[in-house]
């Protein structure tokens, strides 16, 4: 009796299904490996244990941020690739400084800030400061560098040392504000950008349209350029004794410095007296350790400012009865429902009923940080804003980095307005955009043509040139916009609105400067918002602080929480899992990004935004 031998296909498809089964059953596999060691990692991550005189190794990296702008899974992710957009919370490294403060366990603190990037002078300011009250404590902080930035400086100074490697550099430059402008490119294009705006100085939208700042803009640019210039060497000149315009004389004569001492910066860094110490890591270590406590290796007892944040128990609503409801206005302002980093009008609006209606919050901080956007979106915050205060409820704003333009649109209708000495600022001022592209379209021999039943009807069509009546409308409508932002500032500030004319046409000021001139009324951070908001609702000194957000959902919380798990990371990363990191476009392209962005798939619109920024 014989028996069939199976056929060579049936062999092929019977080895190729255990093929399937066996990557099946592994991925599986791996999969419950991994969340059980995210689940044994987040049982002994609430148990971290911190002996006494531990150094508290304060080193963000990238961004330091009002609010994250990737959500919970991309941050996850991240996490678990090792790469990916790094981002920080201002608030989380102000709440790690200030309990560590306290907390006689932490020694002091070790400052790296080589990594930090893209963050504003005034955040910086923030931190320094919270790194002032670690010091009234007692307790010593030590900045440690491979090489700083003159922003990353900015931080270092507020040091009780600072150590440099030999082989680094503090590089002090001063600010500039340089843009791209297209106007030429444009025109080669043939596409047309018709701008119509209110304010001499309003330069938001100068680089479709120009090939160069306007001198308005320059004028503008220089004034409060300077002003944030002599803030930031009035306030290295305090920290570190030295005088101010010694640092802006070596600054203007950085090469004949720099050949004099042989091209070592680090060694004319220690002489200009802004470091204290030349130090490798190694002897960096040392000098902790022996300062400090030792560890089992050659370096000194520490934890992370990540997993020190990590053992602090979180405030929220139910803690406390009586709450200040801190609500974050970060970046763009769009119509709609959006993101962190992006103010949507309605989102945002959300946000500030959802605390006004809460029995629990007792007044309201709006922290800006925002270039402005359009139009009609401010108006929505505003007028929620202002509603909260006809119910009796204290509202202050904390302005961030910048709060100009519609950023100071959402801030106007508010009992106080702080802001930095560095914060940008003002930017009253409104501009509109058509474009249209009928010769783009004719470069490629396509063409418009047909009938309408009214003037209007097919005017608004970006294949036709713009029509004198759409201008004319355009130009009521920004007009009308520009009229009702100054009533409205002129309103809010208790002044006459030629008053506030004098101060507007769009031009930007610095915390200082806006303080000067009624538009901001007291110079501080957020710290000192909050108490000021908690004072006006009269709750003492026994009140809680809550961010009010977007509710996550179970997965993005349970991502997260795969994400913050540090062995899980570990595994990660020992099973050879990356990603490469996203590339981030330039500033020109991002902050016409920016300028654009508000249009949502229109190609008009009335824009409250200030091209500003340091570069």
């Amino acid at each position: 009796m014989s028996t069939e031998q199976p056929g060579v296909i049936r062999r092929f498809f019977r080895g190729l299904w255990n093929t399937l089964d066996f990557t099946r059953r592994l991925i599986f596999n791996l999969i419950f490996l991994f969340l059980l060691v995210a689940f044994i990692g987040g049982v002994f991550a609430s148990r971290t244990k911190i002996a006494l005189r531990t150094a508290l190794v304060l080193n963000p990296e990238g961004r330091i941020i009002e609010q994250y702008t990737s959500d919970p899974v991309q941050r996850a992710m991240a996490s678990f690739t090792g790469d990916g957009l790094k981002e920080v919370q201002l608030r989380d490294v102000l709440r790690v400084i200030d309990a560590a403060a306290k907390d006689a366990r932490i020694e002091r603190i070790v400052l790296v800030p080589d990594e930090i990037d893209g963050t504003g002078l005034s955040t910086l300011r923030e931190i320094g400061v919270a790194l002032d009250r670690f010091e009234e404590a007692g307790k010593e902080v030590i900045a440690v560098s491979a090489g700083m930035d003159q922003d990353q400086y900015f931080l270092a100074a507020h040091a009780n040392r600072i150590l440099l490697d030999p082989d680094g550099a503090v590089m002090l430059e001063g600010l500039s504000n340089y843009h791209s402008y297209f106007k030429d490119g444009l025109d080669k294009l043939g596409v047309q950008v018709h701008l119509v705006k209110v304010g001499a100085y309003k330069s938001a939208a100068e680089p479709l349209v120009l090939n160069q700042a306007s001198e308005e803009a320059k004028e503008a640019d220089r004034y409060w350029m300077s002003g944030i210039w002599r803030e930031y060497l009035d306030e290295i000149a305090v920290l570190r004794n030295i005088d101010a315009a010694k640092i802006d004389d070596d600054i203007a004569h950085y090469d004949e410095r720099v050949a004099h001492y042989s091209g070592n910066l680090a060694q004319l860094a220690l002489d200009q007296k802004l470091v204290d110490q030349v130090a490798t890591r190694r002897e960096a270590r040392a000098l902790l350790r022996a300062a400090g406590a030792a560890d089992d290796s050659d370096g000194f007892r520490q934890i992370d400012f990540r997993k020190y944040l990590a053992t602090l128990n979180s405030g929220t609503l139910k803690t406390r009865n009586d709450q200040v409801a801190v609500i974050i206005a970060q970046g763009e302002i769009v119509p709609g429902d959006q993101s962190g980093g992006t103010i949507g009008g309605r989102s945002t609006a959300q946000l500030v009923r959802a605390a006004r209606e809460d029995e629990r919050v007792k007044a309201i901080v709006l922290r800006v940080n925002s270039p402005g956007g359009e139009v009609s979106a401010s108006e929505l915050i505003r007028r929620e804003l202002a509603q909260v205060r006809e119910e009796g409820m204290p509202v202050v704003v904390s302005m961030g980095d910048v709060a100009a333009s519609g950023g100071y649109w959402i801030s106007m209708d508010s009992d106080e307005i702080w802001a930095q000495p560095t914060t940008i600022t003002g930017s009253i001022g409104v501009f509109g955009l058509f474009i249209t592209l009928p010769d783009t379209l004719a470069k490629l021999g396509i063409h418009n043509d047909g009938v309408g039943t009214t003037p209007l009807a097919g005017a608004m069509d970006i294949r036709r040139p713009l029509s004198p009546q759409i201008q004319a409308i355009l130009t009521s409508m920004i007009q009308r916009d520009y009229s009702q932002f100054i009533d409205k500032v002129a309103k809010a500030r208790s002044k006459a609105p030629e008053q506030i004319e004098a101060i507007a046409q769009g031009r930007v000021w610095t915390g200082t400067q806006a303080k000067e001139r009624g538009l901001v009324d007291k110079l501080g951070g957020l710290n000192e918002a909050i108490a000021a908001a908690a004072a006006r609702a009269n709750l003492g000194k026994n009140y809680g602080v809550t961010y009010v957000e977007r509710e996550m959902t179970p997965w993005e919380r349970f991502a997260l929480s795969l994400g913050n798990s540090d062995a899980l990371v570990r595994l990660a990363r020992y099973a050879g899992f990356s990603m490469p990191a996203a590339a981030i476009g330039s500033t020109d392209a991002k902050q016409i990004t920016g300028v654009l962005q508000s249009l949502r798939g229109k190609h008009y619109g009335a824009f409250v935004h200030c091209f500003c920024g340091l570069h």
